[in-house]
């Protein structure tokens, strides 16, 4: 025997595994540590070690001692190593640590393999993945250089705990034999059972799931569960098919108590510029009398759900969204189509679905948007939704000064058809004896206490086209002027039904109508600035003159997109107060007010806001009631508009305090009020909203409104989260809106609980109904989620 010693501690060697001859035994003692690394190829073996000893009658060479051994992109190190040239394997003992080309790490005290680690042994064995999934076993022989079998297994996708290592992790999955095929890429488990921090929880005799370098892989998903009374108690049994790296499918079946089984897969493609899904859904229902007298009342219900997008190129998509149904109850029957929480969990149903087929461009400082939307309602009244086929919005804004000033426009073109007509019904009166219907010759017959068109019956056609010039000047003392022209004109056609009622509201038949809007007026500011140790404080008043003719036919032309309308601050000094394009606010106003800003130095800043309007000359838009009565109540509609106050205070980023007020101009009684406090720390989150409405009986609210929301969130340990919401109406007192959850998340485990409990409002209908939802959400990294929902 041959003893080849190092005069410093580390030996180098490298040997040629498939030669037994001592010529494939090469030593350099002073080889540099980063010139090893080019030594090593598919052919020769590469050992450092404290010593290497040299067996030329058994061809064995042995290692000893911090020993590190590279050979085909795997590198093993551990106190000894002993090859054996003749049987072609490798013994290595004691503090074994080997990686493998693809940063799979195995630790071990004894091992034996082939030297191509096709075939061999491994005792007390630990295994971490690249992606942090680990499997520990007792034993461990691999064979054919494809199946590895674990003994008495252990299978985990959580990282150990940091205090104590030998603590069991939060869930593991425990095998007396775990079978890792690796053509396959699967892991087969025998006589598994899942454990929670040690504690056994539930008996698999039998599961398999893809091993953690697989993405992608055909096989059973995690079941679910759902019970409802519709249909009963529903298990899902989901499969993934995947077909190709681009595109897959599940098939994912519901088998029901009450209904049999509802069949449901979807398919989803990427391509190179976008990509798309379908899913179907289809049931042959065992029992339809469960829906008689409801659209459900038939033996097969079923639809359809597809979406895409695509990119033509980086400024330009387009994409779509479908929805086809049998009936419009059958979603919510079946519980297809939730909202659902952060952690996966569904929360409650949505009341209708889009379908629709849209084009968008993105230019540095223009935007286009075109599409054609179909809503499908799940409340059963599909002859008052509207199809919007087109809506088109072009906005840009000139790169270039134009006269010094910046210059912008915009376009919307709008179609829209509804079949039958949406009727409001604001007073009980009206709702009981059905005012909204009749017909008069007497256009006071609509009293605007009775009730409201929200939507015509018909079809509607409006072409909008705005331009608008402006620019900023400064004089000497720091004055700001801003002079801003502009021009609007609309293109209007509407066919609208003579339906019962709907000639007390518009004139039916065949209309067109040319509305143009022009605009003149300036906008002045002066800022005083005071700077102090403290802080800065900046102190602006603010007047804004506009000078408009009339509203064309007022309150007189149908109102679809500009029903919502809230008086405050924020709009304060907007030149079209409403919020959609069929309204546009006419006459010449005055808007004045005074901003106030402290800006502190160490942080934290208040900001408030105190002003008025002025309906100088002309038609008030506000005061003319129309189809819906927007504007009116809304403090505009009298000369000397409400007050309107607005005060913001952040000190930090923890807290944030905003009060929002419009007062009467007359006697100063609060009309609305909302007041919001919140606060973020590192472990919870809370925020109060706290609103105070006058009643608004032009608009159906006959009585004053106040409630109290509150939300809130607390983190009570590391990955334990504890939410909560609850809606108080002071009014009635009693809370009509609560939610609860709790929930687990980490980088291996997701569980939540949810409770929701809430009242269903309904115009015109009996008394509100009382909704309960409970929620639970499992998830196990690696191996999948699942959710009950009941």
């Amino acid at each position: 025997m041959l003893m080849v010693a190092g005069v410093v501690a580390t030996a180098c060697a490298v040997i040629a595994p498939a030669t037994a001859s001592a010529q494939g035994f090469i030593y350099n003692q002073h080889q540099p540590r980063a010139n090893r690394a080019n030594l090593i190829d598919d052919n020769h073996m590469l050992v450092q070690a404290g010593e290497i000893d040299y067996d030329y009658n058994n061809s064995r060479i042995s290692a000893v001692g911090n020993v590190q051994m590279f050979y085909n992109g795997t590198s093993v190190e551990a106190d000894k190593v002993i090859y054996d040239q003749k049987t072609k394997r490798l013994h290595a003992e004691g503090n074994i640590r080997m990686t493998d080309a693809e940063g799979k790490i195995t630790y071990a005290n004894i091992l034996d393999l082939s030297d191509d680690y096709r075939d061999g042994f491994v005792d007390s064995l630990r295994v971490d993945t690249e992606d942090q999934t680990r499997m520990a076993a007792t034993r461990a022989d691999r064979s054919s250089g494809n199946y590895t079998v674990f003994d008495n297994g252990v299978y985990t996708a959580c990282a150990p705990c940091k205090d104590d290592p030998k603590k069991p992790p939060l869930w593991q999955v425990k095998g007396a034999r775990i079978i890792h095929n690796q053509t396959e890429k699967m892991l087969y488990f025998e006589n598994a059972q899942l454990e929670f921090f040690g504690v056994p929880m539930a008996y698999l005799p039998y599961f398999s799931t893809p091993d953690p370098t697989e993405k992608r892989k055909s096989g059973f998903l995690m079941p679910g569960f759902t019970t409802y009374s519709a249909f009963g108690v529903g298990v899902e049994i989901p499969y993934y098919f995947a077909l190709a790296p681009d595109f897959d499918a599940t098939f994912n079946p519901r088998i029901t108590s009450k209904q049999g089984v509802l069949f449901q897969g979807e398919f989803r493609q990427r391509l190179s510029n976008g990509a798309y899904q379908i899913r179907l859904y289809g049931i042959d229902q065992l029992d339809q009398g469960a829906f008689a007298g409801q659209p459900g009342d038939r033996q097969f219900r079923g639809g359809i759900e597809t979406k895409g997008q695509f990119a033509l190129n980086d400024k330009w998509t387009w994409g779509w969204d479908g929805v086809l149904l049998t009936d419009y109850y059958f979603m919510s029957d079946y519980r297809l189509a939730q909202y659902k929480d952060p952690f996966g969990s569904f929360l409650s149903l949505p009341t209708e679905a889009i379908s629709q087929l849209y084009l968008i461009g993105v230019g540095n400082r223009s935007f286009f948007d075109a599409r054609a939307i179909h809503y499908r309602s799940y409340s059963g009244n599909q002859n008052q939704v509207p199809v919007v086929a087109p809506v088109i919005d072009y906005n840009n804004v000139i790169n270039s000064p134009i006269f010094g000033g910046e210059f912008s426009y915009k376009v919307n073109f709008t179609n829209l058809t509804r079949e039958t007509a949406v009727f409001d019904p604001i007073t009980t009166t009206a709702n009981t004896n059905g005012l909204c219907l009749t017909t008069s010759a007497d256009p006071m017959a609509r009293a605007p206490s009775r009730c409201l068109l929200r939507g015509m019956p018909g079809t509607y056609t409006r072409l909008t086209a705005e331009a608008q010039w402006r620019k900023s000047y400064t004089d000497p003392l720091g004055q700001i002027w801003t002079p801003f022209v502009g021009v609007r004109a609309d293109a209007i056609h509407a066919d609208i039904s003579n339906q019962p009622g709907v000639s007390n509201f518009l004139p039916v038949g065949d209309t067109q109508t040319v509305r143009l809007m022009p605009t003149v007026g300036f906008e002045y500011r002066y800022p005083f600035i005071n700077v102090q140790p403290w802080g800065t404080t900046t102190i602006e008043p603010i007047t804004q003159v506009i000078i408009r003719p009339d509203e064309p036919k007022a309150g007189k032309l149908p109102n679809e997109d500009a029903q919502s309308f809230v008086f405050d601050t924020s709009n304060l000094f907007a030149v079209d107060k409403f919020s959609g394009y069929d309204r546009v606010e006419g006459g010449s106003r005055a808007n004045v007010g005074v901003q106030a800003t402290n800006q502190f130095d160490r942080g934290g800043s208040v900001n408030a806001m105190f002003g008025q309007s002025y309906q100088m000359f002309g038609l008030n838009s506000f005061a003319v009631a129309d189809v819906t009565n927007t504007g009116i109540d809304s403090g505009l509609q009298n000369p000397r508009s409400d007050y309107v106050a607005s005060l913001a205070y952040s000190p930090n980023r923890t807290y944030t305090f905003s009060v929002r007020s419009r007062m009467d101009e007359a006697t100063w009684n609060i009309n609305r009020f909302e007041a919001q406090a919140s606060a973020n720390f590192d472990r919870w989150s809370a925020s109060v909203t706290y609103g105070d409405y006058a009643e608004q009986p032009e608009l159906g609210y006959q009585a004053r409104r106040e409630g109290i929301m509150t939300t809130g969130s607390l983190k009570v340990a590391a990955n334990w989260v504890v939410t909560g919401s609850a809606r108080w109406d002071l009014q009635s007192n009693k809370i009509n809106q609560y939610v609860f959850g709790a929930g687990y998340v980490d980088d291996c485990f997701v569980l939540a609980a949810n409770y929701v409990s809430s009242y269903n409002y309904s115009v015109g209908s009996g008394p509100p109904v009382l909704n309960k939802t409970y929620l639970l959400t499992l998830g196990l990294r690696t191996i999948g989620i699942n959710s009950v929902n009941f």
